[in-house]
């Protein structure tokens, strides 16, 4: 049971860094790097920290209480903290400023809850660094589509036609049967008013 107990304060410390783990900047300008935490029993004494590369410490925060924000332990000179603690939620993210080519790379937010008996949790994120945000060319997709639907065009148009081709051989068909079936019509009512011309003559007088 105690290990049932530990492995549920485990589970409720939870770190986010929203729904896609890159993000991708635009070199010297600034680059907010998101992360919020959840905890289901709360915190108290709550250290976080921001790791690069997972070894070199960027931001280092603690805080005491859901009623405060927290204070600034050491943080590398080009790290802001932005987020907020008080409000909606455990907002712990930072902004980095300048951002070179070199820094580029994997940004770990951790988190620590004492009151959790110290369980710990982290999120990361990936940076990329660019010299200019380039839009995605769709011209090659834009090419493809249209060959593709170009070609399921013509095959419905193919069918279509196919199917006025069979439909009008159909008709040609069904009107030759017509005209035998009119035909063989007359022949029968030509035999038959010549038959009834015949029956028709007038009675010998008395």
């Amino acid at each position: 049971l105690p290990g049932l107990h530990i492995l549920a304060i485990v589970f409720a410390l939870e770190v986010s860094v929203g729904k896609t783990n890159t993000v991708m900047a635009l070199n010297n300008s600034d680059v907010l790097l998101p992360c919020v935490f959840t905890t289901c029993t709360g915190f108290q004494d709550l250290i976080f920290t921001w790791y690069f590369n997972s070894t070199e410490m960027i931001y280092h925060g603690k805080i005491k209480s859901k009623a405060s924000e927290p204070f600034l332990v050491g943080r590398n000179p080009r790290v802001e903290f932005v987020g907020s603690t008080t409000g909606k939620e455990n907002n712990i993210s930072i902004v980095l400023k300048n951002v070179e080519f070199s820094d580029a790379g994997r940004y770990t937010c951790h988190v620590k809850n004492p009151k959790e008996k110290n369980a710990q949790h982290n999120a990361t994120i990936i940076l990329t660094v660019v010299q200019k945000m380039v839009e995605t060319d769709n011209t090659l997709t834009i090419i493809i589509l249209s060959i593709v639907g170009g070609l399921i065009g013509l095959l419905i148009l193919f069918m279509l036609i196919k199917r006025v081709v069979l439909f009008i051989i159909k008709k040609i068909q069904d009107g030759k049967k017509e005209c035998l079936v009119s035909s063989s019509g007359n022949d029968n009512t030509e035999n038959g008013l010549a038959g009834s011309k015949a029956e028709q003559k007038a009675p010998p007088k008395a």
